[in-house]
């Protein structure tokens, strides 16, 4: 048996509004918010009296998801300063196309998106870059040239 596909990487967040508008701005859209608590989060979690907010981003070809949380209860647990390097164990990136990284980073800067290194070219194939948006959250960004 195989998976049928990837639905969606969660990322737990303390400013829910900063995060969808950053993931927004970035061209994801919106699908929906929810509350989430009930005896199935706290089975499906492992964690008792889950209480939280949900925000589901899509990107615009409908197929990757974000799924951006807050948690109201239990209490959200720090996994140290925000600004880790990327080669931390366990740190993760999410990578998204663009069709012009320049652009892009200039659109997120007002919400908070710093370079974590430069914009690279990799050969004569992509530009890449690593930005660090909101709650610290590494977003990669790959412009592929023609």
């Amino acid at each position: 048996m195989a998976i049928q596909r990837m639905d969606n990487v969660g990322i737990v967040v303390e400013d829910l509004d900063a995060a969808v508008a950053f993931f927004v701005e970035l061209g994801m859209q919106l699908e929906g918010r929810a509350q989430i608590e009930g005896l199935f989060a706290d089975q499906c979690t492992g964690l008792d009296g889950v209480r939280c907010d949900v925000a589901m981003v899509r990107t615009p070809d409908g197929h990757s998801r974000l799924e951006l949380a807050k948690y109201r209860s239990p209490a959200v647990i720090s996994a140290g300063p925000r600004n880790r390097p990327h080669n931390i164990l366990g740190t993760h990136r999410v990578m998204f196309a663009v069709d012009d990284i320049e652009d892009t980073v200039a659109r997120l800067s007002p919400h908070g998106a710093q370079l974590v290194g430069e914009i690279a070219r990799f050969e004569d194939s992509y530009l890449l870059c690593y930005v660090r948006g909101p709650e610290g959250i590494i977003v990669g960004l790959a412009e592929q040239l023609r």
